[in-house]
């Protein structure tokens, strides 16, 4: 069975940001999908480096306005919208004031890691799955590709199972070699509760949870993983082969979307 719908969640994508291999994989990989025929949509976040008057931001009113409570705070949900024209396709921006307006990525400008990282990628999935919800698009084949995106296979299985847009969603991960290196906040664990998101759900993290941590609890939701660089945390990728589910080798150039594409049916139809 052909997976028609694919989401693309995703942490870079150039221009918007400076180019890194996952920049550039956020920006080529869903081109050439939707170039081979499948439906797709993207989304980033709105990190504060973002020119928004060169790029041609704007906020989708009817998408935002939303607030999303994590840690007992409300949190405004934003979200703008650029266009690639040459591509006939469109980028969704996730936003808010406090997460990534005025702000760069994952360190600050003095190379110090976020505190909030942890909320930051919270924010950033919910935020996601709540706008695809808003569209009323239900894809069949949810890629998530960086840190920022690992919260996404545990709040479909447990949080957005029933929903349905995600009724009949598998979620691929993608590892890469580039995280962060401080822990996550002490009280991550529980600021990730959400619905029917229970402390057993996560109780494989450490605390504070580190890197490594957050990409196993990814890949323990996930229906595939993808090994996106040369070198990853072997760790990792040892514990996504150690769970049965389909794991796609390092593939690059030309021959790396050709993978993925195959990858999707693979996944969304089940095989081994």
């Amino acid at each position: 069975m052909s997976a028609k719908k694919v989401l693309f969640i995703t942490q870079e994508i150039t221009p918007y940001v400076p180019e890194s291999n996952l920049a550039l994989i956020g920006q080529n990989l869903p081109q050439a999908i939707q170039d081979k025929g499948r439906e797709i949509r993207t989304f980033m976040p709105k990190w504060g480096i973002v020119n928004e008057r060169r790029n041609q931001l704007h906020e989708v009113i009817r998408l935002s306005g939303m607030n999303l409570i994590i840690d007992d705070t409300d949190h405004p949900l934003i979200i703008k919208v650029a266009s690639i024209q040459a591509a006939r396709r469109q980028v969704y921006f996730i936003d808010n004031d406090d997460y990534f307006q005025h702000r760069q990525m994952t360190c600050d400008e003095n190379g110090n890691d976020y505190e909030d990282n942890g909320e930051r990628a919270i924010f950033y999935a919910r935020g996601v799955l709540e706008t695809v919800k808003k569209l009323r698009w239900c894809p069949d084949v949810i890629h998530c590709h960086g840190w920022m995106s690992a919260m996404v296979p545990l709040y479909i299985k447990k949080a957005y199972y029933d929903e349905p847009s995600f009724r009949d969603s598998k979620v691929i991960y993608s590892l890469y070699q580039e995280g962060f290196k401080s822990n996550l906040a002490p009280n991550f664990a529980d600021q990730v509760l959400f619905k029917e998101v229970t402390p057993e759900d996560v109780s494989m993290m450490k605390s504070p949870a580190s890197y490594e941590d957050l990409c196993k609890l990814a890949v323990a939701y996930s229906d595939g993983v993808i090994q996106n660089d040369e070198t990853v945390n072997q760790n990792v990728i040892d514990y996504a082969r150690s769970l049965n589910i389909p794991v796609l080798e390092y593939a690059s150039g030309d021959a790396y979307a050709d993978a993925c594409d195959a990858f999707y049916d693979k996944v969304f139809d089940g095989a081994e």
